[in-house]
């Protein structure tokens, strides 16, 4: 079985970055500089959402499962690096566990902010990547394979964005994944917002921003097995096992966070509703 890794990153403004553009003179606080940077984004576009090459990735969590030689199932949820670690070693992380597993990748809105966030901040701080960037040029079957199904076509499927996918490839028809999650009687979104990731690490919070980015990767994680189930690529049965085995890895795990996203489950078995719907 191919390992699956989900993944979600947090960035707030670039303020070096929006220093180093727009020459700010040096008593221009932090908060300041974004704020400009914020207006005049607002006056341009009407959102202050920043340009993707201007997100400072702050944290990267991820989901890993995958199956030992015995077969054991392990699924493992953090955040990569330390609090301490600067961006280029968190994005530098992210592409070694790429290299490390050749996992599934899985997302949700990936496509259309992690990973370009991720490449244009790679190549700002120059870090390496072959293994993710592989399109098929070498000349091994295991890089050849690479050419038909890779990490960067959009249509390729090593790495799945469960919402693009979902939407047709239809931006209007995104939905987002808190709301989609609680509708199928997943927890959803824990502890903050995007919104929010901003102001918390102004104060400091980089261990409650990283705790938020790893229930949203355990979101998607529990879509994704659904979205498997409705494929035919896991029974019902198979499903509620996948279920379990989150629940009872979450369980383990140190952190308030988990306690609560436990107690937000509103999840009937799927293997009893198929079993109930037999009998009828």
């Amino acid at each position: 079985m191919t390992p699956v890794l989900v993944f979600d990153i947090e960035t707030v403004p670039d303020v070096a970055g929006l220093r180093r553009l727009h020459d700010h003179p040096p008593s221009l606080g932090d908060a300041e500089v974004a704020e400009l940077a914020f207006a005049a984004r607002r006056e341009k576009t009407g959102s202050d959402f920043l340009p993707l090459h201007l997100q400072r990735v702050v944290a990267i969590s991820c989901v890993l499962r995958r199956t030992q030689r015995d077969g054991t199932a392990l699924f493992h949820v953090g955040s990569l690096g330390s609090e301490d670690d600067g961006e280029a070693t968190l994005i530098q992380r992210f592409y070694e566990l790429i290299a490390r597993y050749s996992p599934q990748l899985v997302s949700w809105n990936g496509g259309g902010f992690d990973l370009p966030v991720l490449h244009y901040r790679g190549l700002v701080h120059g870090v390496s990547a072959p293994r993710y960037w592989e399109m098929g040029e070498g000349r091994d079957d295991d890089s050849r394979e690479f050419k038909w199904n890779n990490y960067i076509s959009r249509y390729h499927m090593r790495h799945l964005d469960l919402m693009d996918l979902l939407a047709m490839y239809q931006p209007r028809a995104s939905a987002p994944l808190d709301d989609l999650a609680k509708l199928c009687g997943f927890p959803g979104k824990m502890g903050m917002d995007g919104s929010k990731v901003w102001e918390a690490f102004q104060q400091g919070q980089i261990g409650a921003i990283r705790a938020y980015c790893e229930t949203d990767v355990v979101n998607t994680y529990l879509m994704y097995c659904r979205f498997q189930m409705m494929r035919g690529g896991l029974t019902p049965r198979e499903f509620d096992a996948e279920v379990e085995l989150v629940q009872e890895s979450l369980a383990e795990l140190p952190g308030p966070q988990w306690m609560e996203y436990l107690r937000a489950f509103q999840l009937q078995p799927s293997s009893r509703v198929a079993d109930d719907e037999e009998i009828d």
